[in-house]
């Protein structure tokens, strides 16, 4: 019988050696941190404010007028997103540091989108600090992960699972 993940059911199987109940908590790790980043993005008063722009425009080339700030409404909720984002964060740094589960760069991007992402208006004075150290974070991380990509050591074969790597240090 196969499961969701076209694997043979039963503790172990042609996973590499890994069961399926560790293979799912893997999933579920990677699901936390993509969530934890789209949350710490959609902290930031300033995303939150060109996406509006980019609405107005686009309804604007189809002939539609907004005054004023049609998703206005997200900046309540930025706070609360981004501790949200922040609370995933810390747990997956956990797994990260107790059992070395996930991935280093998908943390360092994760941390860059938090730290740019900041929405707290005491420090509003300073965003340009945060986007700029959090960006640089983040592009360090995508850039280190497709340098890994383009050398070959992060390859996708049968039998094992995305980002299985073939030697080297991650």
């Amino acid at each position: 019988m196969k499961s969701y993940w076209g694997c043979r059911a039963g503790k172990e199987n042609n996973l590499g050696g890994k069961s399926m109940i560790k293979l799912i908590k893997e999933k579920l790790v990677g699901w936390a941190g993509s969530i934890s980043s789209a949350a710490s993005i959609l902290g930031s008063w300033q995303i939150c404010h060109n996406i509006c722009l980019g609405l107005i425009s686009l309804l604007s080339i189809i002939g539609i007028t907004v005054a004023g700030m049609p998703l206005l409404f997200l900046t309540t909720i930025a706070i609360p997103m981004w501790t949200i984002a922040l609370g995933i964060f810390i747990i997956t740094l956990w797994l990260y540091l107790s059992k070395k589960c996930i991935s280093p760069k998908l943390l360092l991007l994760n941390a860059g989108l938090i730290i740019a992402g900041t929405p707290f208006p005491q420090v509003q004075a300073f965003q340009i600090y945060f986007w700029t150290i959090g960006g640089l974070i983040a592009a360090g991380a995508a850039g280190w992960y497709l340098k890994d990509r383009i050398a070959g050591k992060i390859t996708h074969h049968k039998g094992g699972h995305k980002g299985d790597y073939k030697g080297g240090k991650q």
